[in-house]
């Protein structure tokens, strides 16, 4: 599936369940590796839990694949592989410790 296509319904299925500070980081020219990475936050293991929930549930109803999902046992940050597109889901306190905006952006 086109990665374009896979951060739309990424996007979309975090909105429906109330992510917040959704960003979506283009990549493509940093590495070879995936395209896209999206980052959101949520308010608690449990809401990051569902949102990734959410993403694997749309993206497979759209077709697409579900490589991996990493971080379900404390559910603070999950990150789940669609390939050309990397989410990560965190709760703020592990958002701002890990500054991923910074990294990825310089």
């Amino acid at each position: 599936m086109d990665s374009n296509k896979l951060v739309k319904i990424t996007v979309d299925a975090l909105e429906e369940i109330k992510a917040f500070d959704i960003k979506v980081l283009d990549v493509a020219k940093l590495t070879s590796m995936f395209d896209y990475i999206v980052i959101a936050s949520a308010s608690s293991s449990r809401q990051t839990k569902a949102l990734a929930s959410n993403v694997q549930e749309k993206v497979k109803n759209a077709g697409g694949c579900i490589f991996s999902l990493e971080g379900e046992q404390t559910g603070e940050w999950l990150l789940v592989d669609l390939g050309g597109v990397i989410v990560h889901i965190m709760q703020p306190e592990a958002r701002d410790y890990y500054n991923l905006e910074a990294l990825w952006t310089g």
